[in-house]
């Protein structure tokens, strides 16, 4: 891990190099400056369209953009996504239309904005949705890479990007990273640990904790919650026989609902879900957000030992 960046930067940056692209447009709900797409609107304003707090004519204005042969890129707050809800299901999803639907600010470690602003059921919600690509990748070099590859992705899709700086996983593993495909960073034979978002760097750290103690963890990054990668939970599951999920999102719907889902149809396995619990998100800084919701290294590493006692 070397170095710092959000993962809002890396969308800022993905639409600044797919501008050459004459398809790519970009749509805005007044927080472009938070999403990063204000990049993309200052070097090509005539390609951005402004929407203010309009959260629901911004899916169905980039809906009819779809439909008329450009790949629009739209971006709001995630929980303010969540006004469009039925405007991603009805007007994008439904008639399958190659939206790309960015909501930055997502889970509790945006920190003291408070429980109003932090989306805890984003990753969830979208996930229901038939056919959308939902990912909430884990710094920023995956970030803009990943949506890079939205451009010629052929289904609508949901991204969470983050508001605060997290280390940087992929200088020079750029090939690794790919939608659809977890990314595979130690491969111990003791417990799996999947993990997306600002919990992949804390699943790195609770690894090396417990590896000092004689046990050897397989961390995986899921960037990609759905499609999720079922051959290599499979995997994790042949070499680990247990494993552990850990997402800043409640623990309800999201990455560890979605691989319980997996386990429970395919290779049933032990299960402990690192996440929100079934509470709302309050007013603190980033960290102190991990420690009140049990989302910090050392909740990680206890996770994998109560999954290791029940294999």
């Amino acid at each position: 891990m070397s170095g710092m960046a959000a993962t809002r930067d890396g969308y800022g940056k993905a639409l600044l190099e797919l501008a050459e692209d004459d398809r790519v447009v970009v749509l805005e709900a007044d927080l472009g400056k938070s999403t990063k797409s204000q990049l993309f609107r200052k070097a090509h304003p005539e390609r951005t369209i402004s929407c203010g707090i309009g959260e629901q004519n911004m899916l169905l204005t980039a809906a009819g953009l779809a439909a008329s042969g450009y790949v629009p890129f739209a971006s709001t707050f995630a929980i303010f996504t969540e006004r469009a809800f039925e405007q991603m299901r009805n007007g994008v999803a439904r008639p399958g239309l190659r939206v790309h639907l960015c909501g930055s600010h997502g889970g509790t470690h945006t920190g003291t904005d408070g429980s109003s602003a932090q989306s805890i059921e984003d990753l969830a919600i979208y996930r229901t949705l038939p056919g959308v690509t939902v990912m909430h990748p884990a710094d920023e070099v995956s970030t803009r890479l990943l949506t890079k590859q939205l451009v010629d992705h052929p289904s609508p899709s949901y991204t969470r990007t983050a508001r605060n700086k997290t280390p940087l996983l992929y200088e020079g593993r750029e090939d690794e990273v790919i939608i659809g495909k977890g990314i595979v960073h130690s491969e111990g034979a003791d417990v799996g640990i999947v993990a997306c978002g600002v919990m992949v760097s804390k699943a790195l750290e609770a690894a090396e904790a417990l590896a000092n103690e004689g046990i050897h963890a397989t961390v995986v990054d899921m960037h990609t919650i759905k499609p999720l990668d079922g051959a290599l939970i499979d995997a994790i599951v042949e070499r680990c026989g247990c494993l552990v999920t850990a997402e800043d999102h409640s623990v309800i719907g999201g990455l560890g609902g979605a691989v319980a889902e997996h386990l429970a149809a395919n290779t049933p396995a032990p299960l402990e879900r690192v996440g929100v619990p079934d509470r709302f998100g309050e007013s603190a800084e980033a960290e102190e957000m991990l420690e009140i919701m049990g989302l910090t290294v050392q909740d990680v590493a206890n996770a994998a030992k109560r999954a290791m006692a029940r294999r």
